[in-house]
């Protein structure tokens, strides 16, 4: 199943997830978000969105494994993917269909997003 993780860019950009190649996506503090983490798969795409004054998706990333040791604060580690092509801004997303029910338009604060096929599909499109 693909996710959408939110970071500020100034905290962590993906710039810094390219550099860095791999990252341990933890400090999620959001009951829902900590749910949607421990769901996830090794396998499993992301799209990751800078917050802030960008508001866009800007790029991919892989899960390469989930310690859900600590049920209450799961530890994703994610693999750098590439940037996106066209990067989809806030207002592009909250205008398509695709979105009318996503969790990325109705509860706007919430850090990790799950995505359908489609959604990913739409936002890392080249």
């Amino acid at each position: 199943m693909p996710y959408l993780l939110k970071t500020e860019p100034e905290a962590y950009s993906f710039a810094n997830l390219e550099r860095d190649g791999e990252t341990v996506w933890d400090g999620v503090t959001n009951p829902v978000a900590v749910r949607n983490l421990r769901q996830m798969k090794a396998g499993d795409k992301l799209a990751i969105y800078h917050t802030g004054s960008e508001r866009q998706v800007v790029g991919t990333a892989t899960v390469v494994g989930v310690d859900t040791k600590d049920a209450k604060t799961p530890r994703v580690t994610i693999k750098a993917g590439k940037p996106v092509a066209k990067p989809r801004t806030l207002a592009e997303i909250k205008e398509h269909k695709l979105f009318a029910d996503s969790p990325l338009v109705k509860q706007g604060r919430l850090s990790v997003v799950p995505l359908t096929a489609h959604q990913y599909d739409w936002l890392t499109a080249e």
